[in-house]
């Protein structure tokens, strides 16, 4: 069942993503070669705590920390840990959620480490920006389906592979809630679009093969199956009075990059 909000519960949704965009800019200051990911998971942890606000992922699903962090071939669900450094060269997911005043905000961004390789970085670009794509198709009237396909056909056309196994989703007081939102589909199918949807639209993409392989030892970890660079960006929107409103922000992180791209 999809649950529609009111104005006043997407002033909530908004303020709750808002906060998201600027614990990742706060992550984004510390971002460097030689930072652990778990002192990034505590910088997020204690921001969040510190505006009134509760880690969304921290114990969901038993997931043991504030923030997925996961690194190159990494793709999504990564478990910050003391001895997991960044280093120079490195792409990082930083995906956050945040429960503030009984409603959540998620977002994702991949940060550069240093100097990326012209690689990486034509893949950061075109992941975020396939992202934008799916959020112009996301209008009243459409269907799921023009926003999966959006993504998919910007991002093979580059020569990159969607993941299949993993998709964005609704969002309100839960984490996760209908619709599901694919990163793959065609135009016409899935859940129409109406005024009080909020959904989660995250492109996860990869510089190889499309086939995943999910880590049994932590339970959580996905990475590619062939080994190569993964991107994950997402923002969480809402339709509001007719019209498609961003709730969540990258403009924090920009602020904190702005002398680096990425």
């Amino acid at each position: 069942m999809i649950t529609l909000k009111t104005d006043e519960e997407m002033e909530l949704m908004y303020a709750a993503n808002q906060l998201v965009g600027k614990t990742l800019a706060e992550v984004a200051k510390h971002i460097a070669p030689g930072v652990s990911t778990l002192s990034l998971d505590k910088v997020a942890h204690d921001f969040i705590m510190d505006n009134g606000a509760y880690p969304a992922f921290l114990g969901y699903g038993g997931f043991p920390a504030s923030l997925c962090i996961s690194i190159n071939d990494e793709i999504v669900h990564g478990i910050p840990k003391a001895d997991r450094y960044l280093e120079e060269g490195d792409i990082v997911s930083v995906d956050c959620g945040t429960k503030l005043n009984g409603f959540t905000g998620d977002s994702a961004y991949t940060f550069a480490v240093g100097e990326i390789s012209s690689e990486k970085r034509k893949l950061l670009e075109t992941t975020l920006e396939s992202l934008y794509e799916g959020i112009k198709a996301a209008v009243i009237g459409n269907r799921v389906g023009h926003v999966s396909h959006a993504v998919q056909e910007y991002c093979e056309r580059r020569g990159y592979s969607i993941v299949r196994e993993l998709e964005g989703h609704g969002i309100g007081r839960d984490m996760h809630e209908e619709p599901g939102v694919p990163n793959y589909g065609r135009r016409g199918v899935g859940a129409m679009l109406r005024n009080g949807m909020c959904i989660c639209i995250e492109p996860m993409v990869n510089m190889g093969s499309k086939n995943v392989i999910f880590d049994r030892e932590d339970g959580w970890t996905v990475r590619t199956k062939d080994g190569k660079p993964a991107a994950h960006f997402e923002h969480c929107i809402g339709f509001i009075n007719g019209e498609t409103r961003i709730l969540s922000s990258f403009d924090y992180i920009k602020e904190v990059v702005k002398e680096k791209k990425f």
